[in-house]
């Protein structure tokens, strides 16, 4: 479980694919404190580290249908993917509740710079019967994009908008996406128990 604050913004160093599966080979300052079998969000993705290699690197391997839902088959060697590692139960939880799994990915539609900050709009294409199951966006909820935890606003049906600041933007890889741009999205996971009650509940 995770909570949608970003610890690093780090640079994928190698990909290499395996059947089905993809290597992701990452560079990171805390690749050191690693453990085999340690979950690690990438862009908003749990992954297990498979591998440690002592020079600041480490492994995770995303197997087909990840791949299929997320953005991670966009990654390439020198792209920035956004790491956090799992959550500390006796912390103060600053995000929001993030499980780590991604629910589909988004397009960015727009990049609008306003007093200093930058507001980005996304657009993602979910099915009714998902939508009516809590896989949608609420004005002022939560939505973790490329595994930050960001507040909506403008939320539609298939749109929504975030306001980046410029902390953020630095140190995520906010400062890679442009339009055209695909992210990964998380839906609030307590939305989802919610609509889940209500259709039990008709």
């Amino acid at each position: 479980m995770f909570s949608g604050i970003v610890e690093e913004a780090a640079v994928v160093v190698a990909v290499t694919d395996e059947g089905g599966n993809r290597h992701l080979r990452v560079k990171c300052s805390f690749a050191d404190e690693l453990k085999i079998d340690q979950s690690v969000s990438h862009n908003g993705v749990c992954l297990t580290v498979v591998a440690l290699h002592g020079d600041g690197t480490y492994t995770v391997t995303a197997i087909r249908e990840t791949l299929d839902r997320s953005n991670l088959g966009d990654l390439v060697a020198g792209s920035v993917v956004n790491l956090e590692r799992s959550m500390v139960m006796n912390g103060r939880l600053d995000g929001h509740i993030v499980q780590g799994h991604v629910d589909c990915t988004a397009v960015c539609r727009s990049v609008e710079e306003v007093d200093g900050s930058r507001y980005y709009k996304f657009v993602y294409d979910v099915p009714a019967e998902m939508a009516a199951k809590g896989y949608v966006t609420v004005e002022k909820g939560s939505v973790t994009v490329n595994g930050v935890s960001l507040t909506v606003c403008d939320s539609e049906r298939d749109s929504f908008r975030v306001a980046i600041i410029p902390y953020t933007y630095e140190h995520t890889n906010f400062h890679c996406i442009e339009t055209g741009t695909r992210v990964n999205l998380e839906f609030d996971i307590i939305g989802k128990y919610l609509s889940r009650l209500m259709e039990f509940s008709r």
